[in-house]
């Protein structure tokens, strides 16, 4: 096993400002252990390639490459269906030489000349196929490059909206969107095994929730902030979260059953830079803690039954003035009179009416669909959290989306959107994001309605036509959504939330009305979209036959009798299990099992039937793990 230090020596990044051939050729000269050079493009399932280029190559063709000249890739590997197909796969990678390059170190391949691990620069870059851009990077690009011009466009239209911020369109300069992300995940010692019922019981008492790390994890997560403020970051924090147990001590003095649920976060940047960070944060992450003998797990729900890992989004906008001041866009001019800006109650309400179009962006997969259940504060439906009042700004946990706001730092106001996870395409969550809040903040400016009449029909009663959102939804709530309400309470007032990839996504290809939002700007496409779509539900396939499936039939097998005695009780118990077993994964002449009759629906492409059938597999497969533990629990 490698022992990681930080390396105060080590070149991490290369800035915007040095992307000239003069700057580029002196660095590397001056670093002789960078020896490739990498180019990192984003697929639409959040992919990054990665390649090995001499750095002799590079060197000859430095301008050629800031030129945006291509490298060929091949389209099978990465993921663009109907897209890069078999008779037309060639893909381009165009580097990128707006955002920070970085320097990844294989600390186990040493440079005999300088003593340094050999390093690779990674360039972030796009994806090209036939001249056109068709990679998640684009998507943003264009996404807020879109947002900024069309917010630009707006206050030179309305010039009063000025008035709100105490500037003139005169003074105006730009408009950006600010991002930022809080990464969770899981540590474990990969040779060890820790009983989901011994994790329920450490999170049931609270034993980890921002404890103090020790040992090991202690040094690996030190390192980890140590490292990202080498890269830029400006790390805030690292902490433990709420999943973990206490590890045991050896003989040694060393920690060994190790199972840790971290938290890193870093300080915002603007969106495309913000997306390229959390990327290269989770290799980072992920390869400090290899070298320290620990697996990561990024992973939304990596053990049932257990906390999941978030990975909470904030959102912005600021304009930036001639004079170089800096305002928030949404942060009202009176903080203790309004909540948000004509701006921020635009952006609000357009997230929150056309979440259906940036929920398929944020959760795509099985694994994000089993971390946003009830009871592991994690949202489960559409709705949002303000504040009790205009003085009191929201904890609320429960909800899909809380506005972040402190009374004294206006910079602070934003919202934080809950439901994205580590596997999230943020490249593309942040996409939707920005489209469906120009939607509201088209409708709040063109309605002419004040910040309280915005907050009126933010907050209107149940059953109330609104003028933007729907009559017979509530969109607030400040109680604790799954204690003071039941699962038909959330959704008679929130809407039934998608349960299943399947439907999660159907709604990119069932309302074309819906989906130019979506398009505005031709920032999405029909083509990308369905590339997409057709990416996620051949994987939610894939994944039902090659991995639930397989694995709930070991889980089934590993049921077995374990009572001798005649016992009616015992017995009755274990009748229903065999019956569940039966009906799980048993096939006969009369009928198929629940895992079959899947299988055959994804013969037919029957996507609506595979999505029903799951559910009931889920049910069912809860079900005999309960009664399985009252059986052998009963048992002497």
């Amino acid at each position: 096993m490698t022992y990681f230090q930080v390396n105060p020596n080590l070149l991490c990044l290369i800035p915007t400002q040095n992307h000239s051939v003069e700057d580029i050729t002196k660095i590397l000269d001056e670093h002789p252990e960078i020896k490739f050079v990498s180019l990192a493009g984003i697929d639409l399932a959040g992919n990054d390639t990665d390649e090995k280029i001499p750095i002799k190559d590079f060197h000859d063709n430095i301008q050629n490459y800031l030129d945006g000249e291509a490298i060929q890739t091949d389209g099978s590997s990465v993921v663009l269906p109907g897209i890069a197909t078999l008779n037309d796969g060639k893909v381009d990678l165009v580097p990128d030489p707006n955002v920070i390059w970085y320097v990844d170190y294989n600390y186990e391949h040493i440079d005999s000349v300088t003593g340094l691990p050999i390093g690779t620069l990674r360039i972030p870059s796009f994806l090209y196929h036939n001249g056109e851009p068709v990679c998640s990077r684009s998507v943003l690009k264009k996404s807020s490059k879109y947002f900024e011009s069309k917010v630009m466009e707006i206050f030179k239209a309305h010039p009063e909206l000025c008035s709100e911020y105490d500037f003139s369109i005169d003074e105006l300069e730009r408009i950006n969107l600010i991002v930022a992300t809080e990464l969770e995940f899981w540590v474990n010692s990969p040779d060890e095994k820790i009983s989901s019922q011994k994790l329920t019981i450490s999170q049931e008492l609270k034993e980890q929730y921002w404890k103090r790390t020790k040992g090991v994890v202690r040094t690996a997560l030190e390192q980890v902030i140590m490292t990202l403020d080498q890269y830029g970051f400006n790390p805030e924090m690292g902490h433990k979260e709420v999943g973990g147990v206490k590890p045991h001590i050896t003989n040694s003095g060393d920690f060994h059953g190790i199972m840790e649920q971290l938290e890193v976060d870093w300080k915002y940047s603007d969106a495309l830079q913000g997306a390229d960070y959390e990327l290269i944060a989770r290799i980072l992450i992920k390869e400090i803690f290899r070298l320290h003998g620990l697996e990561v797990s990024f992973n939304a729900k990596p053990i049932i039954g257990v906390a999941g890992s978030g990975e909470h989004t904030h959102v912005n906008a600021v304009a930036y003035l001639k004079n170089g001041k800096k305002i928030n866009l949404f942060a009202p001019k009176d903080m203790e009179g309004d909540y948000l800006t004509v701006i921020g109650w635009g952006s609000l309400l357009g997230i929150m009416k056309n979440y259906n179009l940036i929920n398929p962006f944020v959760s795509a997969s099985i694994d994000a669909f089993n971390r946003l259940q009830p009871g592991f504060e994690a949202p489960t439906h559409t709705v949002a959290s303000i504040g009790q009042d205009v003085h009191t700004p929201s904890r609320n946990r429960t909800v899909l989306l809380g506005l972040i706001r402190n009374l004294n730092n206006k910079y602070a106001t934003r919202f934080e959107l809950r439901s994205p996870n580590p596997h999230t395409n943020t490249y593309l969550c942040l996409s939707a994001i920005y489209q469906c809040m120009l939607d509201g903040i088209n409708f709040a400016v063109e309605s002419g309605m004040t910040t309280k009449e915005l907050e009126a029909e933010f907050t209107k009663p149940f059953g109330t036509p609104g003028k933007y959102l729907e009559a017979n939804r509530l969109y607030r709530s400040e109680d604790d959504i799954f204690e003071c309400m039941t699962e038909d309470e959330r959704d008679m007032k929130f809407g039934i939330p998608p349960a299943t990839v399947y439907d999660s996504l159907k709604g990119l290809f069932s309302n074309n009305a819906v989906i130019d939002i979506l398009c505005a700007g031709d920032v999405f496409s029909d083509k990308l979209l369905r590339s997409y779509s057709q990416a996620m539900l051949d994987m939610w396939q894939k994944e039902l036959v090659e991995r639930i499936i397989p694995r709930n039939i070991h889980t089934l097998r590993k049921y077995v009798k374990l009572h001798d005695m005649d016992n009616s009780y015992d017995s009755a118990l274990w009748q229903e299990i065999l019956h569940l077993k039966v009906i799980l994964a048993k096939n006969t002449d009369e009928s198929f099992s629940v895992f079959g009759s899947i299988k055959s629906a994804i013969d037919a492409k029957n996507l609506s039937e595979i999505s029903k059938l799951q559910l009931r597999m889920n049910v069912h497969m809860k079900e005999i793990e309960a009664l399985y533990r009252e059986y052998s629990e009963n048992q002497i």
